[in-house]
């Protein structure tokens, strides 16, 4: 999923744009919830990409709170019905207290076996493959075939994505899974993030 669209959604309103990314996160949850009960069992989202940092600093600012906050809230509620949550993006230039929420989601949630949630964040497909040839270089491998590369992608257990949403009308995938999503099916939709949900969801699906 690239979910996009939510501050149009708020300018549309008249609202500012960090209500909008809390509308987003209520779209989320429905959109997980929906995607468990038609049995789903990986949703990949793109939450944060690495031009994100380009925004002004107090929607960042916002941004980085609002994961805190709802990282806190709602993991017990992931952990309740076997939704595992693991990160995909750069490490570095995040900040510490993101960190420490990044990494105690991902291992309260280890042992969930029900669905996959993966969160891109700090995410751009460039970077990903950058770092994939850089980390086989440090090791002193040689990258002579995709099986090569793939096994230093951030998270190369998870398998290619078979199907990639993208919201708001925008009709382009703005670095999102370059490696992985090669061979996807694509659906786009005029539909703004904050208006998705298991409807949506079910036409996209209906669409593959």
């Amino acid at each position: 999923l690239i979910m996009d669209g939510n501050g149009r959604w708020a300018n549309k309103r008249g609202l500012p744009r960090l209500l909008g990314h809390r509308a987003g996160i209520a779209a989320l949850e429905r959109t997980v919830r929906a995607a468990g009960e038609m049995g789903i069992g990986f949703l990949s989202v793109y939450a944060f990409s690495t031009e994100n940092w380009n925004r002004p600093q107090l929607e960042v600012m916002g941004l980085m709170a609002l994961l805190r906050h709802y990282a806190r809230r709602k993991v017990p509620e992931l952990v309740k019905n076997g939704v595992r949550v693991r990160f995909c993006g750069a490490r570095r230039g995040v900040p510490d207290e993101v960190l420490r929420i990044i990494d105690w989601s991902e291992t309260e949630t280890a042992r969930c076996g029900r669905m996959t949630l993966l969160v891109c964040f700090n995410y751009g497909g460039r970077q990903e493959i950058l770092d994939a040839i850089a980390d086989a270089q440090s090791n002193g491998e040689t990258i002579s075939s995709e099986e090569d590369l793939r096994k230093h992608l951030y998270l190369p257990d998870v398998p290619d994505p078979d199907l990639i949403i993208r919201t708001s009308g925008e009709l382009r995938i703005s670095n999102f899974w370059l490696w992985q999503g090669s061979y996807s099916e694509y659906y786009f939709t005029d539909t703004l993030w904050p208006d998705f949900g298991a409807a949506e969801l079910k036409k996209a699906l209906q669409s593959y």
